[in-house]
């Protein structure tokens, strides 16, 4: 039996929490979530790569069990983000390793793939899009109209994302049986995006989402010259990410392995088994 370490490390002054497994000395792997999550959505997936992988999965600042400063103490941007990631990986000797990326975890992802390709072994995607196809405009454009002018009224319309009813249903959208996702999921993001002050964290993020988009053309960019080994693998289910975001990656990476399956926007919620047999096969 595999086990799974809960441990903290500092980076420039914030406490970033993380779970580690496997051999130290094997290849790694890290995962990047995204929202309203942290790593607690791949507590299983964890120990069904770390028999021979190394895996590394941190909660973002502001997220899970790390550090939440306040707005006022801290600029929340995927820059920041993506730059505590940096650290956090320089400081555990990572030097060369796959990602798995979902949501939120894409673009800190690929600002890590930018600033050094050279780390990057292989890219899974698992609804985490690096194109403008797949973004699902029933969602998406109460966002825009927040990036664009935020203000009281757009503003409202965000903020019904951090309720338990919208949480739930990034949880139970596009799933064919919706009593194999435990409650406990959608639950345990509520609370802690709950927490005083973390509203307003959100909010930041959201209106920093306009970043990422802009950074696309030098993704693009990367993944063509570098042809680098690519799985996306996706709940075709999801009405965030839709599965057109899953097949734009074979623009600039024609051997990419894309595969659409049964299920939503947290996928490892109802297809655990067929994913991690995916990323096992691709990997090795």
């Amino acid at each position: 039996m595999v086990s799974v370490h809960h441990r903290y490390r500092t980076v420039q002054g914030q406490r970033l929490f993380y779970r580690e497994a496997g051999p130290t000395d094997a290849p790694a792997v890290v995962l990047l979530h995204g929202f309203p999550t942290s790593s607690f959505m791949f507590r299983e997936l964890i120990p069904a790569l770390a028999d021979r992988h190394h895996v590394i999965a941190p909660d973002h600042l502001g997220f899970g069990l790390s550090d939440a400063p306040s707005v006022d103490e801290f600029g929340y941007t995927f820059d920041a983000l993506a730059e505590l990631t940096e650290g956090l990986l320089a400081q555990l000797g990572l030097t060369r390793y796959a990602i798995y990326v979902q949501d939120y975890g894409a673009p800190v992802g690929w600002r890590l793939a930018l600033r050094n390709p050279a780390a990057i072994s292989a890219i899974i995607t698992q609804n985490g899009n690096g194109y403008e196809a797949g973004f699902v405009p029933g969602f998406w454009s109460g966002v825009w109209d927040y990036q664009r002018d935020p203000n009281p009224s757009t503003e409202a319309a965000i903020r019904q994302a951090l309720s338990l009813e919208a949480i739930r249903w990034q949880y139970l959208t596009g799933v064919p049986d919706e009593s194999v996702v435990s409650p406990d999921t959608w639950h345990h993001d509520f609370a802690l995006v709950s927490r005083p002050g973390n509203d307003q964290v959100q909010l930041a993020l959201f209106r920093d989402y306009a970043s990422n988009l802009p950074l696309y053309p030098k993704l693009h960019d990367y993944l063509r010259e570098s042809q680098v080994p690519l799985l996306a693998v996706w709940g075709k289910g999801d009405e965030i990410f839709g599965p057109d975001g899953a097949s734009a990656f074979t623009e600039d990476l024609p051997a990419a392995q894309v595969h659409l399956l049964d299920g939503g926007h947290f996928l490892l919620e109802s297809q655990l088994g067929q994913v991690s047999d995916l990323i096992r096969a691709f990997l090795a």
